[in-house]
């Protein structure tokens, strides 16, 4: 009897230790496929409707600096930007499929969360099966059809179920999260992983959202081109080819429509998952991360795709909401998507996945006196394109040409004005030069040793 009854006791402190907490808080992460930073209203985009991503701005802190580090190897530079933002390890020392390195799902679950998945897996098979053992409606996959995802569910480790889904995949996905959460009602903290297909193209979004907006009417990006001005090393690639050159403001004005209709067809989603946070009354112990794996040219500089380092193309949304974080406040602290890795632990108080090189973000997270992000960025494309930027100049420089844009984000934050030619240019050019080279010794670029031309 006194055996079953210290059980109990026991049971019932393991409970409360496990329970959601400040100290322990539940995680939805939500990731996006190829959303542009500038595509959410409450932050500035007053032709885009996004009233959930708006609340999720209001309730906590947004992160208008936030950018991923870029591709080392090809065109999909999902693929390596979800693989950073699983293991904060940096650009050129992670693995795509991540195999043999730590990520902070496998840390949450050690500490005893429950962890679930849905959507989007990039980053191989095996990989999935390791660091989600109980997932959702999983596309294992880049691109599909957005009414035609085949996917496949993760039972105990192993893939099962699997089928072609014929409903709009933000949906699916959605539904699969809202499954599990429905499921939480023993107060064990939980993370959910929901990764959506969109608006990533074929940006086929429901009719209903689609009516929404109006070509025509749409306003250009501002640093709209016919062309690209020149050759960038990647104007064949297949993202380039959805529309012949040069561009027309109509044509683009169309790819608009469809992609602001799917970014709304998610936020949608998004809303039914926050949703039900409130219903089962979770929404105060569980912290919301919705974040973007890359950026998208759709018209700027001439471009369509993500394989350029302007910051249409590297800097994504990054919005974090929940208990203990700064509400209602915007951040312009430079920082990379791989610094969520270690921010999630942290804020689980856990420590971060082994090797990751990323930048706890809980200090601005927290609004701490004095908290800040990261100094500079360092961003690179392949082997023909690398920057640099700090708060205010930002250097791109294309490997192998002699080519070099310099811009001043603080008076021009379209890129539209290359300064590298100017009197002013010069001298800022010698200082990012060298902290070009500096970041590139930094993070084990190995073009570092000269492979670079420069004048």
């Amino acid at each position: 009897m006194k055996i079953a009854l210290l059980c109990l006791a026991m049971g019932l402190i393991c409970g409360r230790l496990l329970s959601a907490s400040p100290n322990r808080p539940n995680f939805l992460v939500i990731l996006t496929d190829d959303q542009r930073a500038d595509t959410i209203r409450a932050l500035g985009n007053r032709h885009i409707h996004t009233p959930h991503l708006d609340r999720l701005v209001r309730a906590g802190t947004s992160f208008r600096e936030a950018h991923i580090m870029g591709s080392p190897q090809h065109g999909a530079v999902c693929q390596p930007s979800r693989a950073m933002l699983m293991s904060g390890r940096s650009v050129f020392r992670v693995r795509e499929d991540l195999r043999d390195i730590d990520t902070w799902p496998e840390q949450l679950r050690k500490a005893g969360y429950r962890t679930f998945m849905a959507g989007k897996w990039h980053n191989g098979e095996a990989s999935a099966r390791r660091v989600f053992p109980e997932a959702g409606a999983v596309f294992l996959g880049g691109m599909t059809d957005q009414f035609k995802a085949v996917v496949t569910d993760i039972r105990s480790g192993a893939l099962t179920n699997r089928r072609t889904e014929t409903n709009f995949t933000a949906q699916v996905f959605a539904d699969a999260g809202l499954e599990f959460l429905r499921r939480q009602t023993n107060g064990e903290p939980f993370c959910l992983y929901v990764a959506f297909t969109t608006p990533h193209d074929p940006r086929s979004a429901p009719p209903e959202f689609l009516r929404r907006y109006s070509a025509e009417k749409l306003p250009l990006p501002s640093n709209f081109l016919p062309r690209h001005p020149f050759d960038n090393g990647e104007l064949e690639i297949r993202d380039e080819k959805l529309l012949p050159w040069p561009r027309t403001p109509d044509a683009v004005r169309r790819e608009l429509a469809e992609y602001y209709a799917s970014v709304t067809a998610t936020d949608h989603q998004i809303g039914r998952l926050l949703s039900e946070l409130d219903r089962l009354g979770l929404t105060e112990q569980t912290v919301v991360v919705v974040a973007g794996d890359n950026g998208l040219a759709v018209g700027s500089h001439g471009l369509l795709g993500k394989q350029n380092l302007y910051e249409h193309s590297t800097r994504v949304p990054l919005l974090v909401s929940g208990p203990g974080i700064a509400g209602n406040r915007r951040s312009d602290e430079l920082c990379y998507l791989a610094d969520l890795a270690p921010t999630l632990c942290g804020l689980a108080n856990l420590p971060a996945p082994r090797d990751s090189e990323g930048l706890d973000l809980g200090p601005v997270l927290r609004a701490e006196r004095g908290a800040q992000g990261r100094e500079s960025l360092f961003t690179i494309y392949r082997s023909g394109q690398r920057a640099v930027r700090d708060g205010r100049w930002k250097l791109i420089e294309y490997p192998g040409t002699g080519r070099r844009q310099l811009f001043d984000l603080q008076r021009d934050p379209a890129e539209r004005i290359d300064l590298s030619e100017t009197l002013r240019g010069r001298r800022e050019l010698a200082r990012l030069d060298s902290l070009l080279r500096n970041e590139q010794e930094r993070w084990a670029d190995p073009l570092r040793r000269g492979d670079r031309t420069t004048h």
